[in-house]
Parts: structure tokens; C-alpha cells; sequence
């Protein structure tokens, strides 16, 4: 078994993208919207799993209320 990605919501992306581009030396892979979930999400790869940083792009997301109620942090380990 492995961890395949980690997934953190943050309040900005581009926030979030350059400090984690900063901490890991390297920049994202993959960036894409996911309008039915109403997220944009921003995909590294650290060794064989990932990190998915996600930022709602609509009030009423699971994103949005995952950050109203908990603030930034990790949402999920898939």
C-alpha cells in the first residue's frame, strides 16, 4: 500500500503554488478546474505520491465550507 496523494485545501492558489514551489524545488505539473466541485486544484509530485493543493472556486463547495469550518489544511489522503 502506498499513499497515491495528499490533498490540502489552501485559501489561494497562487499563494500556495509559490510557496510550495519554493519548498520543493520544483513547480506544479498539473493545474485544472473542476466545475462541478467547484474547486481548482494544483498537482506535485514528491517521489511515487503526490500533493493536490485545492481552492474552492464557489461559496458553496466542500472546499469552501472545509476551509470555513477548519481553515487551511490537509482535507484528505487518498
Amino acid at each position: 500500500m502506498k499513499i497515491e496523494h495528499l490533498g490540502i485545501a489552501v485559501k489561494s492558489l497562487s499563494n500556495s503554488d509559490d510557496l510550495f514551489s519554493r519548498l520543493l524545488g520544483k513547480s506544479n505539473y498539473k493545474q485544472e478546474s473542476v466545475e462541478r466541485e467547484g474547486v481548482t486544484t494544483s498537482f506535485y509530485e514528491i517521489g511515487e505520491s503526490k500533493i493536490e493543493l485545492l481552492e474552492a472556486t464557489n461559496p458553496e463547495s466542500p472546499i469552501a465550507k472545509f476551509l470555513d469550518k477548519k481553515g487551511e489544511g490537509i482535507h484528505h489522503i487518498a
